[in-house]
């Protein structure tokens, strides 16, 4: 007599074979449903956070205000001069940023590499400049404005947090956008993508432009990031050595008073250039 289960393993047996087979003929279309849905689904998730990305610096200010607490560690164990020479170095770190971002600005025609946020926009494929060893030089850039913030704090773990976010935030947005891109300019943005590193440029590629630089586009439009630096690290010198060293008001107008100069005089360029754009043609340039 045959028991069920034998007779269960027994039909698994025979149709083994029929199941590898099915499964063979089919993995390929299968393969190609899962990454069609994949590839929508990071397009879409790209396509949200495109619109949010300005807000990434208050999404990580939380963990920023608990690692001022705790940034009196560093000067206790290293002394003053490691203080001061990290803080230099953090500040290096996002003037290269931003550097980045004002060659970006200085040389690309209208339409293209500004800080819209509503949809994807490019009336031209940027290929020569920045844009020929790098294809996201804006985002690079803003890597290195907020990785020198967080390594003004201090503390080991803000800025490794700081780059597996923005990995995590920006890989979708860049999937969209290069989506967008791709669709548009189809076989010329291939080309371009298939010679072109994603974020890590190199340097060997570099094509000249034929625009010259705009000094005037680049204070119409990167006059924000220059005072978001300005603002962040007056604050993050304040915050630390208030939460992080137990310093009073007082005793840190006495020591650090010049902190109050940069941050007066960078509110009057920003208050400045802000008026010129809005209420003026100064700073416009036909094209760009």
């Amino acid at each position: 007599m045959v028991r069920p289960h034998q007779s269960f393993q027994s039909a698994c047996n025979l149709l083994a074979p029929v199941f590898v087979l099915f499964v063979s003929a089919n993995s390929q279309n299968l393969d190609v449903r899962v990454h069609h849905m994949l590839f929508r689904e990071m397009a879409q998730q790209g396509s949200v956070l495109f619109r949010w990305r300005g807000y990434l610096p208050l999404f990580l200010l939380p963990l920023t205000i608990y690692a001022m607490t705790q940034s009196g560690y560093f000067e206790a164990q290293f002394g003053d001069a490691a203080e001061e020479g990290l803080m230099l170095l953090s500040g290096l770190v996002s003037i290269l940023g931003l550097v980045v971002r004002v060659v970006t600005i200085g040389y690309t025609p209208a339409g293209t590499s500004g800080r819209n946020a509503r949809e994807q926009r490019a009336e031209v494929l940027n290929t020569v400049g920045i844009y020929s060893i790098v294809r996201n030089p804006l985002y690079l850039g803003n890597y290195f404005m907020l990785l020198g913030v967080s390594l003004a704090t201090m503390v080991w773990w803000l800025p490794v947090i700081v780059t597996l976010t923005f990995i995590l935030y920006y890989e979708r947005i860049i999937f969209a956008e290069e989506a967008f891109l791709a669709a548009k300019f189809r076989s010329r943005y291939s080309d371009w993508a298939a010679r072109t590193p994603l974020i890590i440029p190199r340097f060997r590629q570099w094509k000249n432009t034929e625009l010259s630089f705009s000094p005037r586009t680049v204070l119409r439009r990167e006059y924000n990031g220059f005072y978001a630096l300005v603002v962040c690290f007056t604050l993050v010198e304040l915050a630390t050595d208030l939460l992080g060293e137990g310093m009073s008001i007082a005793e840190w107008l006495a020591d650090d008073f010049y902190w109050v100069w940069i941050f007066a005089g960078g509110t009057a360029v920003f208050l400045i250039l802000r008026t010129l754009k809005r209420h003026t043609g100064l700073l416009t340039v036909s094209g760009r």
